[in-house]
């Protein structure tokens, strides 16, 4: 790799670090191609993606962004899965390193905020953005629904009572 390919990465990477909402530092000794074939189909289904860059280049792509932190994370073979999402990387490397054991996770950075372990595995217990946005319109739309069903109970409560009154009349 050429110094120009080089200055490219590092920009790309750059670019990555400023637009995730969180990204997620993991060791994937020992994967097979196929296995680092699903993690990036997953990833991307969920909305994030992965990449394998140089630690040295990634590093200095680092330098000065708000995901900065991670960067001594970057030792050995590591993999960065993030996504604008913030919470669909965490719930993806979380979720593969459950089903995989040779996938560790070591960290990871939600905008300054610097996540260990745990940090990235209450991230992806989160509920997405889409999720709570269909919560919170689930919530705002429950008053207007239960307001129509009181309104519209005594009607229906006296069409009963009408259509009993008239059975009974029939029967007699």
């Amino acid at each position: 790799m050429d110094r120009a390919q080089k200055e490219k990465l590092v920009d790309e990477l750059g670019q990555i670090f400023e637009s995730s909402g969180v990204v997620v530092v993991s060791r994937y000794v020992g994967l097979t191609v196929a296995e680092m074939q699903d993690l990036r189909a997953r990833a991307t289904e969920a909305g994030g993606s992965v990449r394998v860059a140089k630690n040295r280049l990634a590093k200095i792509a680092l330098e000065g962004k708000p995901c900065a932190s991670i960067s001594d994370l970057l030792t050995g073979m590591t993999v960065l899965t993030f996504s604008e999402d913030p919470v669909a990387a965490a719930k993806v490397a979380q979720e593969y390193a459950k089903e995989n054991k040779k996938f560790v996770i070591l960290g990871g950075a939600m905008g300054e905020n610097a996540l260990d372990v745990a940090g990235v595995e209450a991230v992806s217990k989160m509920p997405s953005r889409d999720e709570l946005i269909a919560s919170i319109v689930g919530c705002i739309g429950a008053p207007a629904s239960n307001i129509a069903g009181a309104i519209g109970a005594p009607a229906s409560n006296i069409a009963s009572i009408l259509s009993t009154i008239e059975e009974k009349a029939e029967a007699a």
